[in-house]
This record gives structure tokens, C-alpha cells and sequence, in this order.
């Protein structure tokens, strides 16, 4: 059991550090032109996620030249102290259309003014219960806080509802959400639910219980009806433990595939 253990956590380590980059394809015909957007979600910046490991993820999103990049909350970790020169990291990376970001839990926990300080310095605007037209791509992105606001008295009160439905939904409309929880009265007024969160599971078993708990919308692209996806991120960084296991970290590229109208 030990030599087993050991060879596990070896083989861990070493996952976490081997940053796949998921590719998913979604044609629409809402979109002005073809677009490329980069999700990161759960880096984790802080005691154990630092310099290098942000260094690799930047690189692996200068290789596939994104337009747009969303990060779906847990940006940071519990520990931010210090951390401007990691903020410059992210800076070397500048979009044509802009660096979009929204809160997790983990936000909350570090602190928010710290947090939303790291983020802007890092080049993301911040989404919180608000949204942003790009009227040149035809498209809104708009971003809700992470549940665990209302525990810190912090929450917006925002109706989502409402919030979506003043976005033209003529219009191609992501939702950064960072936990991957479906809002049926939201079924119609989004195309596109990017979330994080989960991990899944960052190492097995746990793998299984995440799967159990959100009823297997723990990974990967999940069709929600004829006009809908949600797509759940493993994450990009590590939360406690520098270990994964089944469960490598990524950094996912969508591509938004213009489609002709049917007329």
C-alpha cells in the first residue's frame, strides 16, 4: 500500500503539471465571424501555484492566439500576498477583444477587494452580475458571481433572470458561471454556460463524488437542449495538494464557427 501510494502521488505531481489544452468546436449563426476564446478556471494563484506554473499556462495560451479569454472564478487562492509580479505574467497576454473575468468561492475566501485587485491588475475585467456587449463579434458575455457571496453578505442581489433578458439574445450570449449548476429559468437566454469548479475531483476517488454530486456535469461539453452547451473545465491550476490524478489540468480553446442562416 505504501509503494502503491508513493507511485501515485509521484504520478500526481507530475500530472499536474502537464497542462492539456481541450478543443471544442460550436457552430452558430448569431456570429458576426469566426471566434477563438480561451477559458481558464481554478489557477489557484497563491502558496503553491506561483511563478513557473503560471508561466506554462501563458505560454500554452500565446501558442493558440486567442481572441477573447474568460477565467471562471478561483483565479486566486486563500494566500495573495505579494503576487504583483505574477499579475505582470498575466499581462503578456493581451487579446483583441479583452481578458473577461468573474468570482468563485475562493475569491470570497482571500479577501474580495484583494482579489478583484489581483484580478484587474492581471488585465480581466470583472464581471459581476453585469456584461459586456462586443458588438463587433455579435455576442455578450455576461458573468455572475459565485454562491458563497451571500455567506459573506457580499452578494449583488442580482436577478439573473432579468440581467440575461436585457442582453438581445439575437445576440450570441455566454454566461461565466463558476460553478456548473444549471438555472432553468435561464434555458433560452444563453447559448453558452462556461463553469469550473469541480476539479473533477483533482484526484480519485474523488473524481466519483463530484460526478455523483453534479449528476455528471463534472467535465467536458454537455448539450443542455438544441440551442444550449455548458462546458465544465477541470481546472488549470491545483487546490491544496500539488496532485492530480485522472484528472489533468487544461486550458480549454472554443471555437465559435460562423454558420449560414437558413433562410
Amino acid at each position: 500500500p505504501f509503494c502503491l501510494s508513493l507511485a501515485f502521488l509521484i504520478y500526481g505531481y507530475f500530472e499536474a503539471l502537464n497542462i492539456r489544452t481541450e478543443r471544442i468546436t460550436i457552430q452558430t449563426d448569431k456570429i458576426n465571424k469566426n471566434l477563438r476564446i480561451v477559458q481558464i478556471s481554478d489557477v489557484h494563484v497563491g502558496l503553491i501555484v506561483r511563478k513557473h506554473r503560471i508561466k506554462k499556462i501563458v505560454e500554452k495560451i500565446k501558442e493558440v492566439n486567442p481572441d477573447i479569454i474568460v477565467s471562471t472564478g478561483d483565479l486566486v487562492d486563500a494566500q495573495i500576498d505579494k503576487l504583483n509580479h505574477i499579475a505582470e505574467i498575466f499581462n503578456e497576454i493581451k487579446p483583441y477583444y479583452g481578458k473577461f473575468a468573474i468570482t468563485g468561492n475562493h475569491e470570497f475566501y482571500a479577501g474580495l477587494n484583494n482579489a478583484i485587485l489581483f484580478t484587474e491588475m492581471a488585465g480581466f475585467e470583472i464581471l459581476r452580475g453585469k456584461g459586456k456587449i462586443i458588438d463587433e463579434l455579435n455576442i455578450n458575455i455576461v458573468g455572475l458571481d459565485d454562491l458563497v457571496s451571500s455567506k459573506y453578505n457580499l452578494n449583488l442581489n442580482i436577478d439573473s433572470s432579468h440581467l440575461l433578458r436585457s442582453f438581445s439574445n439575437k445576440r450570441f450570449t455566454i454566461l461565466l458561471k463558476h460553478r456548473p449548476i444549471i438555472d432553468r429559468e435561464l434555458l433560452g437566454l444563453i447559448d453558452l454556460q462556461l463553469s469550473g469548479h469541480t476539479h473533477k475531483g483533482q484526484f480519485f476517488p474523488f473524481s466519483l463524488v463530484t460526478r455523483l454530486y453534479y449528476r455528471n456535469n463534472d467535465s467536458g461539453l454537455i448539450k443542455i437542449n438544441d440551442n444550449s452547451y455548458l462546458y465544465v473545465s477541470r481546472g488549470t491550476g491545483t487546490w491544496g495538494p500539488p496532485v492530480r490524478i485522472f484528472a489533468p489540468p487544461e486550458i480549454t480553446v472554443i471555437d465559435l464557427i460562423k454558420k449560414a442562416k437558413l433562410r
